[in-house]
């Protein structure tokens, strides 16, 4: 138990670092390689200086101690107590303001404690404050507590000199009970955190990440907490080991401990009331606010906390916002959003571009007897109101959960569907590309938005907004040849015969010509899934025939239109259609990685690894290296992909593409992308049109002044621009080739 003692006077502000870690240097030694020196230099006190401070009812333990520039307003400082060896910039008679608070520059009614204090800087009503570095122009008023220990770690998972293993800080990610745990630090980002907690089995990797977590903070003890150029921090109970960054906002704060908040300039941070931050790191541009509890945390560049929200034992990735919930034990991948009191994240690795609804229960966790179960949901994962979803579970890209209590374990392999759960008979239904058939309007924008959200100014995590992409499409592929074993199975159960008698390719080419040429007769069969949920009941397949379609056009609009995209990039230097052909030698690349919103390669993956596990990569930056290394390659073997999704719709594994074929798919994108623009209006026409939300007006005119007329909403007109500029871009593509 934790005693009050009583030692000697000058402890306060002696004995900063333990003799027997001090290795010859002086206690102030890391101090001063931190602190920025003045222009002129410090100089001491004259005796006339002296004098005055103390007539204004101020103290020093030795006032030989106190340094200061040779602008030194004595009149600015006033009612203070100084403790050891206090550096004091330049204090003139201004004043600095920051948005309505004015306050004078100077020192008064303070604590201080072994500290480097800036030019310009105000200090007033901070009750103690001991080892700290303020930077020029800081405002710091009505404080509590400030403080640095020798062995701060600033949020890192690293420990120090001397410092017991259990002291580290651990984030046990992705389930509860620890088995993915992973160190943070200053500079992580999703792919780091899914790097080292996804491939736990690689023992080798995981003791080289610890070693180069370890070697990227100096072990030794005595570095002071830091407060950059610029920063305002008022009405604060307590930093305790805290760095922050230029130009940060604090406010009304209740505890700021063992953090480090980044922040610039260009994209300042900002920290409200009551918040409590402990044992984390927040990126650029954050603003946490109103009593939001963070423990055991990293929050990536430009993130939303807001309205009590809790987020504990967690990676949160760039461009998100969490409020009003609860989020424990998980990695979220970027563009993130989750807004409501009574949502619940737990144990999960939610990979992007995700929305939780009101009510959402991701993790129901307590249907095992033990704590280990994970939610793996691929990016656009989306659960509808009040749904409830049990550990262990997938999704694969953009499921759309309808409203339910989800009762057994899923692993929903048919990407951009809606699944729903059908109490009345006892059966979970499943309809796949629901999102192209019936909610155009919200996936064509998804890319879009997602865009305009990024409002990074660093973009150390390169992510994949586009939402067919490599990853997607190929679960889209995946998803046809489930359609077309299930589609044949249904055939042949409904002829009386055993499915199980036959082999898989049989099956799928049976499956495919049903498809393909006898749509009327899979439209009467009942096609189930399988392996889908753990019970046994039904899960039923629907409309199976409008879904196999929708996913061969969305491989054909994916593959156009990015080869088109190559080929007119400047940097290509007029490369064509032939010219891809005649390079496209091989297979297809099946396995893709989303690593934390960059889609790379299985192969690529496994390399990087590899040579993390060599010592060819020895640090964190080396690493994030690599990641843009890959992110340049990554265009050309996105091309290499469409290339062959594109072939893979006219034979598995053909790879010679015709100019007959190539016109025949240009053509056929072009009525996919109308496709696209008249779903986009329909799908926000239902809204307009809806008889029920009409009565909440009195008349049409109070309707429009409203919510505006269709034809006036923003993307419905910018999807029709688009539409007109893609078809004159092919055309003019085709004059161009003579196609």
């Amino acid at each position: 138990m934790d005693k009050v003692t009583i030692i000697e006077y000058d402890r306060i502000y002696k004995n900063f670092i333990d003799e027997k870690y001090l290795h010859g240097y002086d206690e102030y030694h890391f101090r001063d390689q931190q602190v920025k020196k003045p222009a002129g230099g410090w100089r001491h006190l004259h005796s006339s200086e002296v004098e005055q401070l103390v007539m204004n009812n101020n103290s020093a333990t030795d006032w030989d101690d106190i340094w200061v520039t040779d602008e030194f307003d004595t009149q600015m400082v006033r009612n203070n107590r100084f403790f050891g060896k206090v550096r004091i910039g330049r204090v003139t008679r201004k004043v600095l303001q920051y948005h309505d608070l004015r306050v004078p520059v100077g020192i008064t009614d303070s604590s201080i404690i072994s500290c480097d204090i800036g030019d310009d800087v105000a200090i007033h009503d901070v009750h103690y404050m001991a080892n700290y570095i303020i930077g020029d122009r800081c405002i710091l008023f009505n404080i509590q507590e400030m403080s640095t220990t020798d062995h701060s770690k600033f949020g890192n998972g690293t420990i120090k000199e001397g410092e017991d293993e259990d002291v580290r800080v651990w984030l046990e990610v992705m389930n509860e009970i620890g088995t993915r745990k992973i160190l943070p630090f200053d500079g992580m980002i999703t792919a780091d955190a899914y790097l080292w907690a996804k491939y736990t089995d690689d023992t080798q990797l995981q003791n080289r990440l610890m070693e180069i977590t370890q070697a990227s903070v100096d072990y030794r003890r005595g570095y002071y907490g830091t407060i950059g150029e610029s920063c305002v921090i008022k009405n604060c109970w307590i930093l305790k080991d805290a760095k922050v960054g230029p130009y940060c906002y604090i406010k009304g704060a209740s505890k700021l401990k063992n953090v480090t908040i980044n922040s610039s300039e260009e994209e300042p941070s900002q920290i409200g009331e009551g918040v409590i931050l402990v044992n984390g790191i927040t990126g650029y541009g954050c603003r946490i606010f109103y009593s939001v509890v963070a423990t055991r945390f990293v929050l990536g560049n430009n993130c939303n906390l807001k309205y009590g929200a809790r987020l504990i034992y967690s990676v949160m990735g760039d461009n998100s916002t969490i409020s009003c919930c609860e989020v424990l034990n998980n990695i979220i991948f970027p563009s993130h959003e989750q807004h409501h009191n009574n949502s619940f994240l737990i144990s999960a690795c939610v990979m992007g571009q995700s929305n939780m609804a009101a009510g959402a229960t991701i993790g129901s966790n307590h249907n095992s007897r033990a704590t280990d179960g994970e939610i793996v949901a691929s990016r656009g994962f989306w659960p509808g109101l009040c749904s409830s979803v049990k550990h262990s579970s997938k999704f694969a890209s953009f499921t759309l959960l309808s409203k339910a209590d989800y009762p057994n374990e899923m692993n929903i392999k048919l990407p951009f569907c809606l699944v729903s759960n059908n109490l009345a008979k006892d059966e979970l239904h499943i309809m796949p590309a629901y999102w192209w058939m019936y909610n155009m309007y919200a996936l064509a924008r998804n890319t879009s938005k997602y865009q305009s959200r990024d409002k990074r100014k660093r973009k150390v995590q390169n992510i994949e907004f586009e939402t067919l992409a490599p990853d997607t499409v190929e679960e889209i592929i995946e998803g046809r040849k489930l359609l077309e074993v299930w589609v044949a199975q249904a055939y042949l159960r409904s002829k009386g015969e055993d499915p199980a008698k036959y082999e898989y390719y049989n099956l799928r080419e049976c499956g495919k010509n049903l498809l393909d040429n006898e749509p009327e007769t899979v439209e009467k069969l009942e096609v189930l899934g399988e392996k889908i949920e753990k019970s046994r009941r039904k899960v039923v397949i629907d409309k199976v025939v409008k879904a196999y379609q929708a996913y061969g056009d969305m491989i054909t609009y994916y593959a156009v239109k990015t080869c088109l995209d190559y080929i007119e990039d400047p940097k290509h230097n007029g490369v064509d259609m032939e010219h891809i052909v005649e390079r496209m030698k091989g297979k297809r690349i099946r396995k893709w990685i989303n690593l934390g919103g960059q889609t790379m390669p299985e192969d690529d993956v496994d390399q990087l690894r590899a040579d993390i596990r060599d010592g060819k990569l020895n640090t964190w930056d080396e690493i994030h290296q690599r990641y843009n290394e890959l992110w340049e390659e990554y265009k050309h073997e996105k091309l290499r992909h469409a290339y062959f999704a594109l072939m893979f719709l006219y034979k598995d594994d053909a790879d010679v593409l015709t100019k007959e074929m190539w016109i025949e798919n240009l053509n056929k994108a072009i009525c996919i992308q109308q496709f696209i623009c008249d779903q986009v209006y329909q799908s926000r026409k239902k809204d307009y049109e809806n008889e029920i939300r009409s009565t909440t007006f009195r008349n049409d005119e109070e309707k429009i002044a409203v919510v505006g007329r269709i034809d006036d909403v923003s993307f419905v007109k910018k999807t029709r621009e688009d539409t007109e500029k893609f078809k004159q871009r092919v055309e003019n593509y085709k004059k161009r080739n003579n196609l």
